[in-house]
């Protein structure tokens, strides 16, 4: 005899990543996809860090200035007191939250709740950022977008920064980063080592 799951009905929840270098059009991707859910009726819920407030303090904004209206939190668990009815959650610069944010994505996915994360996977140094490497590893989908390199015209992986400040996290623009393949990244990195 056939039993049926005791869950049938229950709206399945999933892990979205989206990521790649500075200008690579994350945060449209991000939005494109908010946009779509919203005009499905969905309900849809936007977080971004407090410290990101390059264009806007309420709402994620690309670089060309596509915007949507967002909830600047502090810490990841904030999410998980805002998201009764919730359908859809979306995350941008993941990269900037704190380490707790994967289980924090888990804990909605698993309450049915489909969770949409854009941001850097790799810092200025090349290396994997905040706890970005744990939610790609987690995802049940990653897109990874890609900039044009600024030096060459190559897809962009990296973003290589323009300043000599060393603290990982430095929220900035044009005005400090730039996208650049693998090797005009590296190739920056041992002239700025003379």
């Amino acid at each position: 005899m056939f039993l049926e799951p005791h869950f049938k009905g229950q709206r399945s929840g999933w892990i979205e990543v989206i990521c790649g270098s500075m200008f690579s059009g994350k945060t449209e991707e991000l939005i494109r996809r908010l946009k779509r859910a919203q005009f499905a009726h969905q309900e849809v819920m936007i977080y971004k860090p407090k410290i990101d407030t390059r264009y806007h303090e309420q709402r994620i904004v690309s670089h060309d200035e596509n915007a949507i209206r967002s909830n600047p939190i502090s810490t990841s668990r904030e999410m998980l007191d805002q998201v009764d009815g919730i359908e859809v959650v979306g995350i941008d610069e993941a990269q900037f939250f704190d380490p707790e944010l994967p289980d924090v994505c888990q804990q909605l996915a698993n309450r049915g709740v489909r969770v949409i994360a854009a941001g850097l996977d790799m810092d200025f140094r090349g290396k994997p950022f905040g706890p970005m490497p744990h939610l790609l590893a987690i995802a049940e989908y990653i897109t990874k977008v890609h900039a044009i390199c600024v030096r060459c015209g190559n897809l962009a992986t990296h973003s290589y920064r323009l300043t000599n400040e060393a603290d990982t996290v430095l929220v900035g623009e044009k005005d400090k980063y730039e996208p650049r393949c693998r090797t005009c990244f590296n190739m920056g990195n041992i002239l700025d080592l003379r």
